[in-house]
């Protein structure tokens, strides 16, 4: 159990490190990512290891995929986790994504707080909420990802967070 928790440290802090610097988190990382955590589960523990290691990634994919359709997550981050979710399988993986989710989060306030931008982002958070409810999977510009006026933060590094305190609640390191 272990070397599959050290392998996805080292990816997501690798991820993290990446995101922080270019905030991209690309291809040639989370993709062999995926690969890389089906074979160690598959070797480490047969066929019941490929089919959590394939629940996990699927869970991470399918949870992410409409803040990827809403453009309010990049690609890499939802392929990040994806990768982390072939590593950890998937109850792992919802704990990493609740602890990575609410490091974001606290990110985002402070960052929000430090921009001045409390009241825009109460209304854009109103537009997602409106697309999630009514199901409107539609980009919208002014609160997109491709919108150089919106705040975005790097993922990756609340991943890489998240992951690393996970591991140690895990193996007792707290």
């Amino acid at each position: 159990m272990p070397l599959v928790w050290i392998f996805a440290l080292i990816m997501a802090v690798w991820a993290g490190w990446v995101d922080w610097r270019s905030r991209r988190i690309p291809n040639w990382l989370t993709v062999p990512g995926v690969a890389i955590g089906l074979v160690v589960n598959t070797v480490a523990w047969g066929w019941s290891g490929t089919k959590t290691a394939l629940e996990g990634a699927g869970l991470g994919l399918g949870l992410l995929l409409p803040l990827v359709l809403l453009r309010a997550l990049g690609a890499g981050d939802w392929k990040l986790m994806g990768a982390l979710g072939a590593f950890l399988g998937p109850k792992r993986l919802l704990l990493v994504l609740l602890v990575t989710i609410f490091i974001a989060g606290v990110m985002a306030i402070i960052e929000i707080i430090r921009k001045r931008k409390v009241k825009v982002t109460l209304m854009n958070l109103a537009v997602l909420a409106q697309g999630f409810y009514t199901f409107g999977l539609r980009p919208n510009p002014a609160i997109s990802l491709d919108n150089p006026g919106t705040l975005k933060l790097p993922f990756g590094v609340a991943a890489a967070a998240g992951t690393v305190i996970c591991f140690f609640l895990a193996h007792g390191g707290f």
